[in-house]
C-alpha cells in the first residue's frame, strides 16, 4: 500500500471518525440534559450508538473489508477498551462540566484506535 493510499485511508477515518464522535457526543448530551444521566451512563449509551455506526462506515468504506464476528468482536474490544482508558483518564482531571468531561472522553479515543484497528482488527491473514 503506498503512502498515499494510507493517507486516503487515515483521511476517510479521521471523517467517519468525526461523523462518529458527533454521535456519541450528541447522543451523551441528549441523554444528560433529557434524563439527567451520569456522565458514565450518558456515555456508556453514547459508546454503543456510536459502535454501530463507526463498525459499519469503517469497515466498509476506511478498511474495505467484509463483516466478520471476528473483527466486530475486536472492533468491539479496541474501542470499548479505549472508551474506558478514556473515561479513566478523564477522570484524573477535576472537570465538574458533564458536557466537558463528555466532550475531553470522545477527544481522546480516536489517538490510538486508528493504528490498532489498522494493524490488528482488520488486518487480513
Amino acid at each position: 500500500m503506498s503512502i498515499k493510499s494510507h493517507l486516503l485511508q487515515l483521511a476517510k477515518y479521521g471523517f467517519f471518525g468525526v461523523i462518529a464522535t458527533l454521535v456519541h457526543l450528541l447522543t451523551a448530551w441528549a441523554i444528560i440534559y433529557l434524563f439527567a444521566a451520569s456522565v458514565f451512563s450518558a456515555n456508556i449509551f453514547a459508546f454503543f450508538t456510536a459502535f454501530v455506526f463507526s463498525y459499519i462506515f469503517q469497515t466498509l468504506y476506511v478498511f474495505s473489508s467484509s463483516f466478520r464476528l471476528k473483527k466486530l468482536l475486536k472492533f468491539f474490544a479496541v474501542q470499548f477498551g479505549t472508551f474506558l482508558f478514556a473515561y479513566l483518564l478523564s477522570d484524573v482531571f477535576p472537570i465538574t462540566n458533564s458536557y466537558l468531561h463528555t466532550l475531553l472522553i470522545v477527544a481522546i479515543m480516536p489517538l490510538v484506535t486508528f493504528l490498532i484497528h489498522k494493524f490488528w482488527t482488520f488486518k487480513e491473514v
